[in-house]
């Protein structure tokens, strides 16, 4: 059972481990667009695709169209996508890449055995539900609690779901050590606000639905009235389940206990048969959301044996559709799209690449880096966040609103921030993963217990911060929380967030903010509770603390007007570390870019000055075009605020972009300067 699946324990390292969700799409007009040696694509001669702008918007009232609206205009969403962005494209030109690397395996490797054992779509039909049979009768089976609690267990390295997920993170009070972390989970939709609100209800029917289908297809009698058994259990679930907004709150989560003190305070499971048989021996265990486990507890006692055989019937079915035949897969997809709004399945060669990269990524990514990112990219990338460091401490300083004694522990945690880029100094051994080209379900079932197994390696041991949590060829960077680390997987690292041969204004105005956004998640609403070494402790004076509260409200105030979609607006609570995190990213890489002027003035490119590139570099990077469906379940489950807003949210808070574009007040998006927010 994947993480992503573990609501409460996804929601405590998503709070400790916070991506940038980078704007996964690059495609804009051929006659902008040149073809690099490596198969990259450049933007123009100097890093900025002209063509894409729309020269009849006002920068003060719409710089997404601005920068990026003839793009629009000309692009339509794929039919298998969500939505379409400069980086969904370039994690596509990355599957390419990919695909190349692992076609050109042997079939016997690691690689290539998992590649066909997934595109042999022909023995799939043969088997059909086969090899969901034994896994079905294990659950049949069942004859007590006990059994089922063991059965639980078994969904960390199986197919299956969890109530009580526990996963492996340092410990907050010492983030030398690992320890264990446990969190609530067994929700299908995305929150629990798609169980409760009546917005939600097309997403809810089609849940449903999917529900009585499956069971059908699994020959489950009376397949209605167990659905309705089953999204009623996890309906109780969703009343008791923690809002997202206090899933990201360090202070709510930060709930040790002794294995003792969480069977006295959850009853109504066997922690002790729990934990022993999830080979978990610890002496503190952090309970994250406590209180639904609390109630989690207690609503697994008095739910009927019959009702928990169905959800697990349902839950293991559900898991192991995307490796069954064809009537499985597209009837998960008839599901899946409700909550995406893509009307087409994507190829199916493109969703085995991202089960490589996701179960062998390390192996795929040692190819990857060596055929794809070169030494020169990466010296230069390690100059830029030298400069972005650099320019993260003149603002620390410079900071009007703090004290000098939270100023001088801000600035020793950003001295103390490890910086990763590429990939890791020693990939992962894979070697006792075994692989079978026949075998797609087994292949999936020995990943995952190859996984669990890799995780509890670090329980109780030294923490390894050169350990990555994405893989090389990742489209997206993060924060390491707790390990106080950021990480820029090669992926990224290519047009149009990074090219080595692009103007200083562009590599700056898109990879800098980038940069500048994961070094800043070290200091926002969350953030700032993580001291240097990593412990969670309050490093603040009373009084800044009050002061950062009261310009954290103001930027909430500006977040929570923005309708997203129809009816749906951003919530402040959810996105507010994602919303510090990007204006402060990009004042910090704005900062970052002077400095790399070295006191010269920027050259004028194409009647551009540097800001002027610098800002649109910036917006091009976010440019890209949602579905309505998507925007609303981002809206529900992502501390992420819609891409529009990444770009126009930090924008209009910083003086420089309204000098750059003459924005002049009656502007829709203008802000007078008083009631700018300065943070950082």
């Amino acid at each position: 059972m994947s993480l992503s699946s573990k609501r409460g324990l996804r929601a405590i390292r998503n709070a400790l481990l916070v991506a940038a969700s980078a704007p996964l799409a690059l495609s804009a007009s051929a006659n902008a667009e040149t073809a690099a040696t490596d198969g990259s694509v450049r933007f123009g001669s100097w890093g900025v695709d002209l063509a894409s702008r729309d020269s009849k918007a006002n920068p003060g009232d719409d710089f997404e169209r601005f920068a990026s609206g003839a793009w629009m205009d000309a692009t339509e969403i794929p039919a298998d996508k969500p939505s379409n962005s400069v980086g969904s494209e370039v994690n596509d030109r990355n599957q390419d890449r990919l695909q190349k690397i692992v076609t050109s395996s042997s079939k016997d490797s690691q690689l290539g055995a998992l590649y066909s054992s997934w595109m042999d779509e022909a023995r799939l039909e043969q088997l059909d539900a086969a090899p969901l049979k034994a896994d079905l009768d294990e659950i049949s089976a069942i004859k007590t609690k006990a059994q089922f609690t063991s059965k639980m267990v078994d969904s960390f390295s199986d197919f299956g779901s969890t109530l009580f997920a526990l996963g492996v993170l340092p410990d907050p009070a010492n983030p030398t050590i690992n320890i264990a972390f446990a969190g609530t989970s067994g929700l299908g939709l995305p929150d629990r606000d798609y169980y409760l609100l009546d917005k939600y209800k097309p997403q809810r029917d089609a849940y449903r639905a999917y529900i009585q289908r499956t069971l059908e297809l699994t020959q489950t009698p009376n397949a209605s009235a167990a659905a309705d058994t089953i999204l009623a259990f996890e309906t109780e679930i969703a009343k008791l389940s923690w809002t997202q907004a206090d899933l990201r709150n360090l202070d709510k989560l930060n709930n040790p206990m002794t294995p003792a003190e969480l069977a006295a305070y959850a009853p109504g499971i066997d922690w002790n048969r729990y934990l022993a048989e999830l080979k978990i021996s610890t002496p503190k265990i952090v309970v994250g959301d406590n209180t639904a486990v609390k109630a989690l507890a207690a609503l697994y006692d008095a739910t009927p044996l019959e009702t928990l055989k169905l959800w697990q019937r349902f839950k293991v079915t559900n898991q192991a559709s995307d490796y069954l035949s064809k009537r499985f897969v597209d009837n998960k997809f008839q599901f899946t799209k409700t909550l995406t709004g893509a009307s087409t399945l994507r190829p199916r060669w493109r969703r085995g690449i991202d089960q490589i990269d996701g179960r062998l990524g390390e192996v795929l990514g040692q190819t990857y880096v060596q055929q794809y990112f070169s030494p020169q990219s990466k010296a230069m990338m390690e100059q830029l966040v030298t400069n972005l460091k650099a320019a993260a401490a003149i603002r620390i300083k410079g900071n009007s609103w703090m004290e000098d004694a939270t100023k001088q522990a801000a600035l020793a945690k950003l001295d103390r921030m490890d910086v990763m880029v590429g990939y890791p100094d020693k990939f992962r051994d894979y070697s006792k993963l075994e692989m079978k080209a026949d075998d797609l379900y087994g292949n999936v079932k020995r990943s995952s217990a190859f996984e669990w197994d890799y995780t509890l390696s670090d329980l109780n041991q030294p923490v390894d911060r050169k350990k990555w949590a994405m893989s090389p060829a990742t489209v997206n960077a993060y924060n390491g929380g707790l390990e106080n680390k950021i990480v820029f997987p090669a992926g990224i690292l290519q047009p149009p967030y990074f090219d080595p041969q692009a103007d200083a204004a562009v590599n700056y105005g898109a990879i800098g903010a980038v940069i500048g956004h994961e070094i800043m998640h070290g200091f926002d609403d969350q953030g700032r509770k993580i001291d240097a070494s990593g412990a969670i402790r309050d490093w603040w004076t009373p009084a800044d603390g009050e002061r950062f509260k009261k310009l954290t409200d103001e930027l909430g105030k500006q977040y929570a007007s923005y309708e997203a979609a129809p009816g749906v607006f951003i919530n402040p609570d959810l996105t507010m570390g994602e919303n510090i995190g990007d204006m402060s990213g990009l004042e910090v890489a704005y900062e970052a870019y002077k400095i790399s002027l070295g006191g010269k003035p920027s050259p004028v490119i194409d009647g551009l000055t540097g800001d002027q590139r610098f800002f649109l570099a910036f917006a091009q990077a976010w440019r890209g075009e949602q579905r309505p469906d998507a925007i609303k379940t981002q809206v529900a489950s992502d501390p992420h605020s819609p891409r529009r807003y990444r770009v126009i949210g930090p924008l209009r808070n910083l003086d420089a972009w309204y000098a750059a574009f003459n924005v002049q007040p009656g502007t829709k998006f203008y802000i007078p300067p008083e009631k700018r927010v300065r943070i950082w």
